[in-house]
């Protein structure tokens, strides 16, 4: 009203001199400024792959806590079905449940091996499945690097002989994790 032009760059001064953030940035929260506040909340879910020294491709699937960098294997098969993962997941409920855990969000990535009842098992818990974007792996990074470590660390330094060898060395290198 009084057409005095101000530069955007006096505006933008004046503002972080007063502790302000440009607007857009005001009105939603960052992905890791999320993850830091609710890291109590979250769990990461994983599926990957190894094989055997007869070239068996073994599937195993993990969850990691935010908060504590806790993993549990939850297990290892061949042929991944969907009651599989349904009954890891309702394994995994009550084993929260005896925890005391306060679980909010499950992150996973959109795998075709997740069926409907492996979310609704969480879903009826409180539990919100979050689901990245399309080759977004960022949002699943702390699982994304434990799976690296464990490759690292542990698969590509082994020869697992069958599926029962990989479930014990498995159990082994997640009490070393944690």
């Amino acid at each position: 009203m009084l057409a005095i032009k101000v530069a955007p760059s006096t505006l933008w001064e004046t503002l972080h001199r007063n502790g302000i953030e440009p607007a857009p940035q005001r009105d939603r929260q960052t992905w890791s400024t999320f993850l830091r506040s609710q890291a109590q909340a979250i769990l990461a879910a994983d599926f990957f792959e190894t094989q055997t020294l007869t070239g068996v491709r073994l599937y195993v699937f993990a969850v990691i806590e935010h908060a504590t960098r806790r993993v549990r294997v939850l297990g290892a098969t061949a042929h991944p079905t969907a009651a599989w993962t349904t009954q890891l997941a309702r394994n995994l409920v009550m084993d929260l449940r005896d925890a005391g855990a306060t679980t909010k969000y499950l992150v996973r990535d959109r795998d075709s091996r997740y069926a409907a009842a492996f979310d609704a098992v969480f879903e009826d818990e409180g539990i919100a499945i979050v689901k990245p974007g399309i080759r977004v792996p960022r949002i699943n990074a702390i699982m994304e690097r434990w799976v690296r470590s464990c490759r690292a660390e542990f698969l590509d330094r082994a020869l697992i002989v069958n599926l029962t060898h990989l479930r014990h060395a498995l159990r082994e290198y997640e009490s070393f994790y944690n």
